[in-house]
């Protein structure tokens, strides 16, 4: 009878056990993922605009080592070539970091952790409201082409906060972008 008993509780133990990693796999779904985040960031081809493009072997390809800082701070560009009518209405720096066309002169931000240059400062709640709304930091200026939030915007809240804890483990680069700057300007825009 005591064997009995004692296979009972054992029992009843192993399903109290199942239950609760069931429960905890049923919502597995609802929570961020480092993982997912960095599938994410690798099919949404983050690296081809966020990373700077170097020679390699077979021809111009990611950095690695600068892996998601954005435009090199020390690349100064010249004023863009003008822009052409009709088709070819936009210019990419050598680098594929910054973009120049009808809405001005953009860069690729830093995406690293860096505190000062990149997302460091920035909240998960800053980051998705960026992504959904289009505006940098969730709030403040446009993001400007040809970073195409209008479609990453669809992401549900699960993907854009995964994406976000995957671009906290990457690692810190201090690198600054320049500026945007607004069609005709010749210096950096404030905003």
């Amino acid at each position: 009878m005591a064997r009995k008993l004692m296979f009972f509780g054992f029992t009843l133990a192993l399903a109290a056990v199942a239950v609760a990693i069931g429960a905890n796999r049923k919502n597995d779904w609802k929570r961020p993922s480092v993982a997912l985040g960095e599938h994410l960031v690798t099919i949404l081809a983050c690296n081809d605009c966020h990373t700077p493009f170097v020679m390699g072997p077979d021809g111009p390809e990611p950095d690695m080592t600068r892996m998601l800082s954005g435009h090199p701070e020390q690349f100064e560009l010249p004023e863009p070539p003008p822009l052409a009518e009709g088709p070819w209405i936009w210019a990419g720096a050598a680098t594929n970091t910054a973009y120049a066309g009808p809405w001005g002169i953009s860069y690729a931000f830093n995406l690293t952790p860096d505190e000062d240059t990149g997302l460091g400062a920035w909240t998960e709640e800053m980051f998705v409201q960026a992504i959904r709304t289009g505006r940098h930091m969730g709030q403040s200026r446009p993001i400007q082409p040809p970073m195409p939030w209008p479609m990453y915007r669809n992401m549900t809240d699960r993907e854009l906060k995964s994406v976000y804890a995957y671009l906290r483990t990457i690692p810190p680069i201090h690198n600054r972008v320049p500026e945007y700057r607004e069609p005709g300007s010749t210096n950096a825009v404030d905003f």
